[in-house]
């Protein structure tokens, strides 16, 4: 080995063997290096003497060279993986199948167990069935533990059958949240013999978020599924050598600005600029006015400012945070001396590295804001937010519908005579009332992005106190809830005094999970709904989230806005997002005076007084400190105490067929011939739409399918819920409801044309008669293809349905791992190609030639039905040598499952 030598570090009278960077160093200025980078390079030293590090790898890192365009692969290993159970649950389903594949392979079942420790947090399942009621919480934890038993019998099973797999509860938290305040380690031990080797702690997530903990300094991203499970089974990560971009943030945020209104800010400039498949980091002298929960806000968002991570350094602010959140002074010592002794602490004195490009946001310049109606980096300024939203309404009407609705549809949100005869008419609750376009139908307090901060949910809690003391009401349509990131949320929220008024508002705890924010926000309730549909109104949601892709919230819901905590409140008293809340009153007082925001809104010092009152460590120790226990509900489930999962009859947990048939080796790559396209979309085409989590239609291909196995559509759960039983998710693939297939002009959701024959079906149905006719499937999409969730399912789903390739503008870089990870061949038009300008309709036949390793192009044959062809080249998107790998083997997890017999 040419670098890789360890030091001494000795902390709290232990010993500790760390990475010495000395060699490295003689060659090498690494003081030029981003933070980031600098652990990539603790993590190839580390790894020097495997197979799939090369010294080469170390030097092309150290020389960091920006001016070098050439593309270097490296490889990764987290020193952890977590889990949220929508995506947690088929993982496991893969590792149990997977030691079926191998005990029919002649090989030791028992030998496919997780190498590094694994955390799973069921944080995805809770829905808002019940809201704005005492027992809210109680009552949706109820449902959930009946909709989901043999999901969680399974996960107990896996937690019992699996090494180094930990599960925590259902009603603890949502997984960032907990890695963020609990599991997170900054400086990761590992006992080998007499040996405590200690370094970066580091990670990958089934969950995109998963960069929130980038905000605590630490390196991490989310991954499909698939690229997990191999993480967990000892594979790296393999990646290209990003590119950072530098962040510099100078100022201070204004008085009356959140964190939220900072990190939509930093979400537009960011996407606007690019910087996807890139590293961003944060640096600069506005570092020290954000705390640790500001900045995780920010690295939250990675995904949707389109960036691998957004990290943070190790500074006194993540200790001051380690303190806060109970952690002991033993790790806090460990983490500060590592750091300081790995140079990976930063402080005033610490020099900026060097960036491939650089940015800059002074924060004083912050303005409150909004994101919506369907993107999160759509940002809008809060004072231009009504006319925005009425441009946006406007838009999307004619003329006639226009004409028809002029003299019903109130402007500005003034109230309307009440009409009774009308479709919009409503009586709910005691109140009576007509439903309006742009009527804001759901108002959550919601999302690890936001509820993991206190200064926001103080200041929601504020608005709260002052809109009740004045005598403020929520409008009777909003479905109003709260459902926070972790226990320790309420508590302080309790202490302060400040839970009664959000109550009193209707933002009762309905949870602890992610659920509006995911597509979890439940039914409305059927007057409201019906309202909507028969009076095809367009209503809205307010949510403090992080996503607002259209048909993720609800399928009622065509506008989705982001915003923070507060102003999820604020929107809740004024009903409707025609109005101007910066303008125009959200209500009147008790004593019928006008109120508006500026009369609730509280001050910093108010805020920051109540957190530095009730937010302690001894709160968060004592909310964690039976973080893996669970309820009695939970303690009681009965599971099987085998090591080869007997897969019980279940709708929810199904052997999966992708291992059917395996052969010790893999079959030579063969060329596709004669695909037909089974869906053509085109830009910003989300994992959403390809796979979603949210509602089961009953009329549904899904839907269908569990009917005819006996479930009752209220019992059918959500398809996240349902990610272990591939005949479901099969038939969910392309089923979102705003799903626009350009093969079905005029429809939405799953429908799609069949070719040759015209014939009109579900995209399922053509999938599947396309398999039983032999005959592959491609799919053909635009820019950002796959954008959205690390959800695995997204490729899973259109590999089982026969689709062989994708041939899209450009990827997300999830999914595209995501399609090679499932066997599916990523190509992407040329620069100025696209389907459009090469007048692809979709009713042709494709042929594409086999790919070979290092292979960047392909000819594809487009060949119409009356014998026109045209032959178009495409790059290919397979761009790593194990990447390449895993797609010779039909998949990562077939390359796994045959090197475990190797050994």
């Amino acid at each position: 080995m040419k670098y890789q030598s360890y030091s001494q570090l000795s902390v709290g009278g232990k010993d500790y063997q760390a990475i010495s960077f000395d060699k490295v160093a003689q060659n090498y200025d690494l003081g030029r290096l981003p933070f980031c980078i600098k652990i990539l390079l603790e993590n190839l030293l580390r790894h020097e003497n495997e197979e799939f590090v090369d010294s080469a790898d170390i030097d092309h890192v150290a020389k960091w060279d920006t001016s070098d365009d050439a593309e270097q692969e490296i490889s990764f290993v987290p020193a952890r993986v977590i889990l949220q159970d929508f995506t947690g649950v088929p993982a496991i389903v893969d590792l149990a199948a997977m030691r079926d594949a191998v005990d029919t392979l002649g090989g030791d079942a028992q030998a496919i167990n997780p190498l590094n420790p694994v955390e799973l947090v069921i944080d995805h399942s809770v829905m808002v069935d019940y809201f704005a009621e005492e027992d809210a919480f109680d009552k949706n934890t109820d449902v959930e533990i009946q909709r989901n038993r043999e999901r969680y019998q399974f996960l107990k099973w896996g937690q019992s059958s699996f090494d180094n797999f930990k599960v925590v509860p259902p009603g603890r938290g949502i997984v960032h949240q907990v890695n963020l305040e609990y599991l997170a380690r900054c400086a990761f031990t590992k006992q080998d013999g007499d040996t405590t080797y200690v370094y970066p702690d580091t990670l990958v997530g089934t969950d995109s978020h998963t960069t929130m903990i980038n905000g605590l300094g630490i390196l991490g991203w989310g991954v499909g599924g698939i690229e997990a499970e191999a993480a967990m089974l000892g594979q790296p990560v393999t990646m290209l050598l990003p590119k950072v971009v530098g962040f510099r943030l100078t100022g201070k945020l204004p008085a009356g600005v959140t964190a939220t209104d900072m990190v939509l800010t930093i979400t537009e400039q960011l996407r606007n600029h690019g910087v996807v498949g890139k590293f961003v980091e944060f640096f600069g002298p506005g570092l020290k006015h954000l705390t640790t929960a500001d900045r995780a806000t920010i690295a939250n968002m990675a995904p949707e400012y389109g960036a691998t991570c957004g990290i943070f350094p190790i500074d006194e602010v993540a200790l001051d945070y380690l303190k806060l959140t109970g952690r002991s002074d033993e790790q806090i010592e460990l983490v500060e001396s590592y750091a300081k002794s790995a140079n990976l602490w930063h402080d005033d004195h610490t020099k900026d590295a060097t960036y491939h490009e650089t940015l800059e946001l002074d924060l004083s310049d912050v303005v409150p804001s909004i994101a919506g109606p369907k993107r999160p980096q759509d940002r809008i300024p809060l004072a231009q937010a009504a006319g925005a939203f009425t441009d946006w309404y406007q838009s999307q009407l004619d003329v006639k519908v226009l004409d028809e609705e002029k003299d019903f549809v109130a402007e500005g949100g003034a109230t309307p005579e009440l009409d009774e005869e009308h479709d919009s008419y409503v009586e709910f609750r005691g109140n009576k009332f007509n439903l309006e376009d742009g009527a804001i139908v759901i108002a959550a307090i919601t999302s690890c992005t936001n509820t993991s901060n206190p200064s926001v949910l103080v200041g929601a809690g504020l608005v709260a106190k002052k809109a009740v003391e004045l005598g403020l009401v929520r409008k009777p349509w909003v479905k109003t809830s709260l459902a926070p990131g972790s226990q320790v949320v309420t508590q302080y929220l309790e202490d302060a005094g400040l839970m009664e008024p959000l109550e009193a508002l209707g933002f009762n705890l309905v949870g602890y999970g992610c659920t509006t924010c995911i597509g979890n926000s439940g039914p409305l309730p059927d007057e409201i709904s019906d309202a909507v549909r028969k009076a095809k109104l367009t209503v809205t949601s307010v949510l403090s989230g992080n996503r607002n892709f259209e048909g993720r919230i609800h399928p009622d819901v065509a506008a989705n806005y982001l915003a923070s905590p507060p102003l999820v409140v604020a929107y809740a008293l004024a009903g409707n997002m025609k109005i101007d809340i910066t303008t125009e009153p959200l209500g009147q007082s008790k004593d019928g005076k006008p109120v508006y925001l500026k009369d609730i809104w509280p001050t910093e010092d108010e805020i920051q007084s109540m957190v530095r009152e009730f937010v302690s460590g001894d709160l968060f120790k004592a909310k964690y400190a039976d973080v893996f226990k669970g309820n009695e509900i939970w303690n009681n489930l009965d599971v099987s105490s085998t090591s080869v999962y007997d897969w019980p009859d279940s709708t929810y947990i199904k052997h999966p067929p992708f291992f059917q048939g395996m052969g010790e080796k893999p079959e030579a790559i063969q060329g596709i011939e004669k695909a037909r396209c089974l869906v053509k979309v085109g830009d910003s085409i989300t994992t959403d739409h390809i796979s979603p989590a949210g509602a089961i239609a009953p009329e549904s291909p899904a839907g269908e399918y569990l009917q005819e196995q006996g479930v009752d559509p209220s019992d059918f759960n959500s398809y996240g819920s349902r990610r272990g039983n591939h005949e479901v998710m099969m038939r969910g693939t392309f089923a979102n409801v705003r799903l626009k297939n350009q093969l079905a002009p005029g429809t939405t959701g799953s429908a799609t044309t069949h070719y040759p024959s015209g014939d009109p079906m579900s995209i399922f149905h053509a999938a599947m008669r396309y398999k039983d006719d032999g005959i592959a499937a491609v799919v053909v999409g635009g820019k950002e293809y796959g954008t959205g969730s690390s959800r695995d399912w997204a490729a899973k789903g259109p590999a089982l349905m026969g689709v062989r390739a994708v041939m899209a503008e450009s990827y997300e870089r999830i999914h595209r791992s995501n399609l090679i990870g499932m066997g599916i061949l990523p190509l992407q038009f040329k620069a100025g190609d696209s389907a459009s300008s090469l007048e692809i309709g979709g009713d042709e036949s494709f042929s594409i030639g086999a790919v070979s390793k290092g292979q960047k192009e392909v000819e594809v044959v487009i060949t119409s039905d009356d014998g026109e062809t045209k032959k178009v080249m495409m790059d290919v998107r397979i761009d790593t040598a194990n990447e390449f790998t895993y797609f010779e083997h039909g998949g990562i997890l077939h390359y796994v499952i045959r090197e475990y017999l190797k050994k």
